[in-house]
Order: structure tokens, then sequence, then C-alpha cells
């Protein structure tokens, strides 16, 4: 009998992603959505997951795809209802609510699940076999894209708790947590913030050296044209290149792993694994490389950001 699955939050990332990993997925049956103004046709809508709770006690759980700065709300009224609870990245607008929703999920006995899409491209896990065996000389992450084009009108993005670059950043970062052999954590950050927004439109990053090799990254939202989802890693064994968000591996110029975007696929899949385990998966790492970006970082003044 697969789940009877709630959806909340009905933007573009649940049409472009969610809905079609739900629906390609036999442990899921997609039997309501919440939001605040859009639906899904066929589907028993509800203006918010208060109202949806009430009306739909056959719902066994709950995927949340809303801004991050309402996102513990909702995750904890699912929670408290029994209701087993995927977070789409970022998990949470702190790391502390997230924290405090682990704990919550654990006292009830359900499954709480944060998500990190990025770690699931088709090249992620050969790119970390690879660097097992590798001694790193040099890492840097380059990854830049066109806001206007990625998350247009969205101006929750700008707004505090949005994260703003760092909400396709935070991609990069769960990426870079996966692949690496031993943890790295910042020690240095450039943040450019627009004149009229709350969160920043660009970011440089350097963080402590990897047993000496320099681990560096850069952020920007402006990027014109194709977007640049890159992490380049220099090694004893040659130069790799992690590129097209995590899907394709070039080491020495010669491909060496490719594949299409399954990640959501893989997500939900996971999502079944844990919920018939009764257990949490609760990773912050790529989150608290961002936290530490916006305590250790430098703010520097650009231009207002209009759409």
């Amino acid at each position: 009998m697969p789940h009877s699955l709630a959806l909340v939050g009905i933007g573009k990332i649940a049409r472009d992603q969610h809905i079609p990993a739900i629906t390609g997925n036999a442990d899921f049956t997609l039997s309501a959505t919440a939001s605040r103004n859009a639906e899904v046709g066929g589907i028993k809508a509800y203006r918010n997951l208060s109202e949806l709770l009430l009306a739909e006690p056959g719902i066994t759980c709950v995927s949340l795809a809303t801004p991050p700065q309402v996102r513990y709300g909702d995750a904890r009224r699912a929670l408290e209802a029994g209701r087993h609870v995927m977070l789409e990245k970022p998990p949470g607008a702190t790391l502390s609510e997230v924290q405090a929703l682990e704990r919550f999920a654990v006292h009830k006995g359900v499954t709480l699940f944060t998500t990190w899409h990025s770690r699931h491209a088709a090249a992620v896990a050969a790119t970390r076999n690879w660097l097992a065996d590798c001694k790193i000389q040099r890492l840097h992450i380059d990854w830049k894209e066109d806001v206007r084009h990625w998350h247009p009108g969205q101006d929750w993005i700008w707004e505090a708790g949005g994260l703003g670059v760092f909400d396709p950043g935070i991609n990069a970062l769960s990426v870079l947590t996966a692949i690496l052999p031993k943890p790295v954590h910042l020690n240095k950050a450039t943040l450019s913030f627009p004149e009229n927004r709350d969160t920043p439109v660009a970011a440089e990053l350097t963080f402590e050296p990897l047993d000496g090799a320099p681990v560096t990254a850069a952020f920007d939202w402006l990027e014109q044209g194709p977007p640049k989802w890159n992490i380049h890693v220099d090694t004893d064994a040659g130069n790799a290149t992690l590129s097209e968000g995590g899907a394709r591996l070039t080491i020495n110029g010669h491909e060496k792993s490719a594949g299409e975007d399954k990640e959501y696929q893989a997500l939900y899949a996971r999502f079944a694994e844990l919920i018939a385990a009764r257990s949490c998966e609760v990773d912050l790492s790529p989150m608290t490389h961002v936290a530490d970006a916006f305590t250790l970082g430098r703010r520097v003044s650009v231009s207002p950001f209009e759409w």
C-alpha cells in the first residue's frame, strides 16, 4: 500500500521536480496539496497545512517545499500530528529550529528527512570515490547563475532567512560535504549585499586548507547565459571537474561519469526507506557553512537589485 502524501508549497520547484518524482514512485500517492494560491489539477487542495491535516486523517507523510522562513511551523504541525516529514533544501531558516524538529521527530517516533538533492546528481558518488584515493592539491567551486531565470519575481529569497545567493550556493556546499574525504570549516567570507536587499547576491568563501590544499568558492547570482555549476579539483592523480551541478565528472580531459537528472527520484526513494525504518536523516553540514559565512562574512554593499 503506497503512502498517502501531502505536498505543501506549489511553486516552481514543486511542479518541476517534486510532483514528477512523487507520481513516478510506487511508494507514494499524491493525495492532497496545501498552498495559498496554487493547486494541482485533480488533487484535493487546501489553503494551508492546518486545514489539510484536519480534513485528511489518512495522510501519512508530508513533503514541504515552502520558503525556509515558514518551514518550521508547518514541519512542527505535521510531526505533532504523527506524520513523516521531508524538507526541501535548505531545511529551515536556522540551524537551531531544524535541530529542534529532529528532537521532536525522535520523540514522536516519526521520520524527519532533510534533503540535499544535488548530492544525488549522477556523478557525485563517482567523484567521492575517486577523491578517496587522491591527494587533493586545490579545490575551487564556481557556482554562478541568473536569479531572474531561476527565481523570477520571488521576493522571499531577498528577505531575511531567504539566503540570497546561498539558495543555489548551498547546493554546491552539499556536494562539497559529500565528496571530500574529511570535513573542512570556513575561515573567511566576503558577502555582497544589494543596497535594497537583506540577503547577498554574491559570495567569496575561503575554507581552512585541507591538509595544506586551498579550498575556495565563488557564488554569483547575476551570471548571464548558461549557469556555471562546477567544482574543480587538482590532485596528485590529475585534474578533475565535476560539472552541471554534479551530473558530469571529467578527469584529465576525459569524461568518466555522467547521467540524467534523477535527483528528486532518489530523494523520494530514500524517504520511503527512512519511513520503513522509522528513522531520521538530518545532516546540517551544508547549512552550517552558510551560517558560518553570515557570521564571519565581511559585508560589501553593491548596486540595488531590481527584477
